[in-house]
């Protein structure tokens, strides 16, 4: 039996693979602590009967996974070096497997959603963070074991902060930037209110892109200037990656219609022509049960890389 483990910062799930092939959702519950929170994971496994020696992936925001550990993992205060591999395997019987959850969605969206039939693929999480999956040759790309930080970037020598910097593409294009972006913004032009918030404080990345559905020129001329951006941070992995596919998450699904006249403007300026014209640039396409279907993955892909890979590649769009 195959389980899914999918650790947020806020909360927490756990979901089966059935007999037909179908991501079913077992548990959900509020992250805490990681010894009360992982008790209670493995307690929902135990609940669905999984026999000997189960196969679980865990997704999780972390640098460690290469060696098994959740560390270093800003949306887990509290959970340091914390050997989640170790503990199902002692628990169940092994295997288990760790991955971060940008990594995670990405093998997701190649072999169930929107990169479904590509070899050479980028997905961006775009959400709290600007994290990035790359499959590159039809093999998610490890490096030395953290590829993927885009968030830090830097795309101008000023802007709004993300990722530790000031301009960085995390700070202009993430969720949370694009919040902080969307604040600083207002208050530029004496603003103490706006994007449908009281107060300027209050305003988010979602708050600025229901104001620019209404129709608010102010939201609309915002997410010009961040499709910008997103556009010159793409044009990099364009021309660096010959890449097929980008797949982008939250913000661009959320806010596709004005973003995308600036990041195609500035894709037009920055990426060589020949590499932009074979690269489709499309929203993610799991919505909110990615994190299931990117856990379920993890246990998928790093138990057979090879059954993975043929049914990612031969399920086109």
């Amino acid at each position: 039996m195959t389980f899914g483990i999918d650790i947020g910062g806020t909360k927490s799930a756990v979901c089966r693979l059935g007999d037909d092939g179908r991501i079913v959702q077992i548990h959900r519950m509020a992250t805490r602590g990681p010894d009360d929170t992982l008790a209670e994971l493995a307690a929902a496994i135990e609940r669905a009967r999984p026999g000997a020696s189960p196969l679980i992936g865990i997704s999780g925001g972390t640098l460690g996974a290469a060696r098994g550990v959740i560390t270093q993992a800003p949306n887990l205060p509290g959970w340091d070096e914390i050997p989640v591999v170790d503990y199902f395997n002692r628990r169940f019987g092994g295997p288990a497997y760790l991955m971060n959850d940008a990594k995670a969605c990405a093998i997701a969206e190649w072999r169930y959603g929107a990169g479904r039939g590509s070899r050479h693929l980028a997905f961006l999480t775009a959400g709290t963070g600007m994290g990035a999956g790359f499959i590159l040759d039809g093999r998610l790309y490890l490096g030395c074991g953290n590829a993927g930080e885009v968030g830090h970037i830097r795309l101008a020598a000023d802007g709004p902060p993300g990722h530790g910097k000031r301009g960085s593409f995390e700070g202009f294009c993430s969720g949370g930037g694009l919040g902080r972006w969307a604040q600083e913004f207002l208050a530029a032009r004496g603003l103490t209110s706006g994007f449908g918030c009281a107060r300027i404080g209050d305003v988010t990345a979602a708050a600025a892109g229901e104001a620019a559905a209404r129709g608010d020129p102010l939201a609309r001329e915002l997410l010009d200037l961040c499709g910008e951006r997103l556009g010159e941070a793409l044009a990099l992995l364009v021309d660096i990656l010959n890449l097929e596919c980008i797949v982008i998450g939250s913000v661009y699904v959320r806010s596709r219609p004005w973003l995308e006249p600036g990041m195609r403007r500035a894709l037009a300026r920055e990426a060589l022509p020949g590499s932009l014209a074979g690269c489709r640039i499309v929203p993610a396409a799991l919505g909110e049960e990615v994190g299931n279907y990117g856990a379920i993955c993890v246990a998928q892909y790093n138990h057979d890389k090879d059954s993975f890979v043929a049914a990612a590649e031969s399920n086109p769009l």
